[in-house]
């Protein structure tokens, strides 16, 4: 019935400096950067895929899964931006299970924070430094953020999360574009009114400092469908979804409107494989509508190598395959990134 402060882990500035970045790679991240603003924006009309495991469970697995990404991404790098989803921390419904690398750098071993800290900052450097894409996390804890706040370009508010107020102020001082997930009920309102806050400064407390924000334009809704009072998914990327969400945002006057389909979670009711005619469906949507094309800047998919999911510690682990949500396989993926592009 107490807190027990087992250790007191390096401050973000320490971790910075033991594992700091290179000019040349912040000046890259500075680019991919700028390229995801401007599609968010609209000053540029590339498509935007975040595209990866449920959680990176693997560096060597992950980066693997990583390499194939940039093949496909200088073929299609004129219509497409391929964002690799690097996610480090899980979200647990019950607060049981696997909750990522930071917790678990090894999931088969106990939790180590530390290890954890160093293994999170190693692998997004090692993706960002050898790969040259734009790295993705989601902001599970706001008061880590600033462990990887040098590395990301692009962050996401997970459904659980969005609702909370420190989520929200944090956002409003995060440079880069920040995705804001429908809450678990599906509702639009809570979803947008978490990227108001997130577009207007604010002052608050903030890892023991009096901080200030300007606001973040680039903030916008990511929709990844709801849950009803039995259970039951209630999928949100049809063509009257989005064209609702879109006269919600005319309404609250927000800057750069926007919104990224998650096409996994209570969209697809965990059924991985149906994230391929979800994407589909999506794209058929944008082309149909104006307003939809000026809306719905991306996708986001959950893919490794392997199809599917794993227990951890089963008899026989397969490389490469998801540990926690399931997901699609490279091969799936490789034909929906070239069709993806092929429509936009």
């Amino acid at each position: 019935m107490s807190f027990i402060m087992e250790k007191k882990l390096p401050t973000p500035k320490e971790i910075k400096e033991l594992y700091p970045m290179s000019a040349e790679v912040a000046k890259c991240k500075e680019e991919k950067d700028k390229e995801l603003q401007d599609a968010i924006s609209g000053r540029s009309d590339r498509f935007i895929v975040i595209i990866g495991p449920c959680s990176a469970d693997n560096e060597e697995a992950v980066c693997d899964y990583i390499s194939r990404l940039v093949r496909v991404q200088e073929a299609v790098m004129e219509k497409v931006i391929i964002v690799p989803r690097v996610y480090t921390n899980k979200p647990r419904t019950t607060g049981e299970g696997y909750k990522g690398m930071f917790h678990q750098p090894d999931p088969e071993k106990a939790p180590n924070l530390l290890a954890g800290l160093v293994a999170i900052r190693h692998l997004h450097m090692r993706v960002l430094e050898q790969f040259r894409l734009p790295v993705a996390d989601e902001m599970l804890y706001s008061e880590n953020y600033r462990y990887l706040s040098d590395i990301l370009s692009y962050v996401a508010v997970g459904a659980r999360s969005v609702e909370d107020q420190q989520h929200r102020l944090v956002s409003s001082g995060i440079e880069v574009p920040v995705g804001m997930k429908n809450p678990t009920s599906g509702d639009f309102s809570v979803m947008l009114n978490s990227v108001v806050a997130a577009q207007h400064g604010h002052n608050f407390l903030y890892r023991g400092w009096d901080a200030t924000t300007s606001g973040n334009p680039y903030a916008h809704v990511i929709l990844r469908g709801g849950v009803n009072q039995y259970g039951r998914t209630l999928p949100n990327y049809h063509y009257e979804d989005l064209m609702r969400l879109w006269e919600m945002y005319q309404e609250r006057k927000l800057a750069n409107p926007a919104c990224i389909i998650d096409a996994n979670h209570s969209n697809s009711g965990k059924r991985y494989k149906e994230q391929i005619r979800i994407v589909k469906e999506v794209l058929h949507s944008r082309a149909h509508s104006r307003e939809i094309r000026r809306l719905v800047k991306g996708v986001m998919i959950e893919s490794y190598l392997e199809e599917g999911r794993q227990d951890i510690g089963c008899g026989n682990h397969v490389y490469g395959r998801s540990i926690t949500d399931p997901c699609l396989g490279w091969e799936d993926s490789e034909r929906l990134l070239y069709e993806i592009a092929e429509r936009c």
